[in-house]
């Protein structure tokens, strides 16, 4: 398995309970959490109520606030580590560097910075939200003051009483401009494309709320919350009567009317990722920051320039620019059984079957692969469905060499997919977002009530899949000593 974040913990917990013990972890930063570890900005929390925002087999009434912020959810993962006892098959600071399928004994042959291993099945457990996204700015490389990404926060840098400039208006954005504004002598936010803010409810969690029984009925509350948004993002009419909310929101926290409808989008609210945040538009309205509606077209010295003509100075720039969503980690590496890419066969964009299988990639699990995630959903509930479908998968790998979810079963559950997106707002919302592919079509998002999604991925078919029954014989492998566990004849990271 590749990824220690919260699939990869996950399912090594699950895998464990399912009486799998021949599993591997292999993480290639020295501790646990993935997004959670790298993404240390100021402000950084989840945007997705607490309750839901933990594994169902792990609560933790011990969350702080409504919605966690990063560093009680990085301890969170730490704790689950341990609490379930799956530190043994972690192998943190170990890169997966390639994968090739080999048909002829049924195994993925990794080379990592840790020598070579073989898997009967391999797990990509990376997430989505793994590779920042830098942009394409003329000069930004010249610029002679700190430059760096929300998910590589440079805390040496001290930002009090400097002019910094943020580019990005996105989730990121909305977190750090209220938790740094107060410490810069001047803010300037660079806002490509306006966002939909509703208000957000993040208190301390009273002692009440703390107990099983108070936790067990917040989470189901809010599940019903959640799928309340995600139907109305399923009929767009009903997503226009939100957005009557959202302009509340707006009108209540910004009194200036030219700043007002620059912050008012021009999209149906739930066309890209719904964002909530009570303190980001009392923070813009401040007279210290400065919103400029605009895209940045070029760094000249320390001048930020915007695609308007904009020119404003800055001592800091701040890039709240978001990740390759997209591109799945590793997909340049990952060859399958004709020695093609997984990039390569995703070149007109990513598809899976129910997001986790791809077709000419024997015994290769995605987790939160294309379409199943939404603007609603915890990507936590999405990630415990599929890992009762990845169980099931493992279970049946043990009676057949290897499977392969044939091509025409993929085409017909993508074709599927995709008809029914057609009358979401994800689709019809009037945006550009991250959620569609180089091909113009939405490899993001699942079109269906979370329900549906479960249902699915609870029952798993293997007829759909061409399976192979040989019997596997696996030459001897070249790995470090140090790598090999007790008991094993060679690693293993399935």
């Amino acid at each position: 398995m590749a990824g220690a974040g919260f699939s990869g913990i996950g399912a090594a917990i699950r895998l464990r309970q399912e009486g799998i013990r021949d599993l591997l972890v292999l993480e290639k930063s020295p501790d646990v959490g993935g997004t959670w570890r790298d993404n240390t900005y100021p402000g950084c929390a989840c945007d997705v109520p607490s309750v839901l925002y933990c594994y169902s087999f792990a609560g933790n009434p011990g969350w702080g606030k409504t919605f966690a912020g990063q560093r009680e959810i990085h301890a969170y993962l730490r704790d689950a580590t341990d609490r379930f006892g799956v530190g043994d098959v972690l192998r943190c600071g170990v890169e997966v560097q390639r994968a090739v399928w080999d048909q002829a004994v049924g195994r993925w042959r990794l080379e990592t910075s840790d020598g070579v291993y073989t898997a009967r099945a391999l797990v990509m457990a990376t997430g989505p939200w793994n590779r920042p996204r830098w942009p394409d700015v003329p000069g930004l490389d010249a610029f002679p003051g700190p430059v760096f990404h929300t998910a590589r926060w440079d805390h040496s840098v001290d930002l009090t009483g400097r002019r910094v400039a943020v580019v990005g208006s996105g989730a990121s954005a909305v977190q750090v401009v209220p938790a740094i504004e107060e410490r810069a002598a001047a803010l300037h936010l660079f806002q490509r494309t306006a966002q939909w803010l509703l208000p957000r409810p993040d208190f301390t969690v009273p002692d009440a709320l703390r107990r099983d029984l108070a936790q067990r009925t917040m989470r189901a509350g809010q599940y019903w919350v959640q799928e309340g948004l995600g139907y109305a993002f399923r009929h767009p009419r009903l997503a226009r009567l939100l957005e009557l909310g959202g302009r509340m929101h707006l009108r209540f926290a910004v009194r200036d009317r030219r700043l007002r409808k620059a912050l008012t989008p021009d999209h149906t609210l739930g066309c890209k990722r719904l964002l909530s945040s009570s303190t980001y538009y009392p923070a813009l309205a401040k007279p210290h920051v400065h919103l400029h509606p605009t895209a940045v077209c070029a760094v000249r010295g320390d001048q930020v320039v915007g695609v308007d003509g904009t020119v404003t100075g800055a001592d800091v720039i701040v890039l709240a620019t978001g990740f390759h969503i997209g591109e799945l980690p590793l997909a340049r590496s990952v060859h399958g059984v004709d020695g093609r890419t997984l990039h390569a066969t995703w070149q007109h964009g990513r598809e899976a079957y129910l997001g986790t299988t791809v077709s000419g990639f024997p015994n290769l699990f995605l987790l939160l692969g294309p379409n199943l995630l939404t603007g609603a959903t915890s990507a936590v509930t999405v990630l415990e469905a599929q890992l009762t479908y990845l169980c099931a998968a493992l279970h049946h790998l043990s009676d057949v060499r290897s499977m392969d979810i044939t091509p025409a079963v993929q085409a017909e559950y993508n074709a599927e997919v995709q008809k029914a997106l057609r009358t979401t707002v994800y689709n019809t919302g009037g945006c550009t977002s991250y959620y569609f592919g180089p091909d113009g079509r939405n490899t993001f998002c699942w079109p269906w009530s979370t329900g549906r999604l479960v249902r699915r991925l609870s029952s798993f078919d293997p007829t759909v899949y061409t399976t192979w029954k040989e019997p596997v014989h696996a030459p001897p492998t070249a790995t470090s000593p140090a790598a090999v566990r007790p008991g094993s004849a060679r690693p293993a990271a399935d």
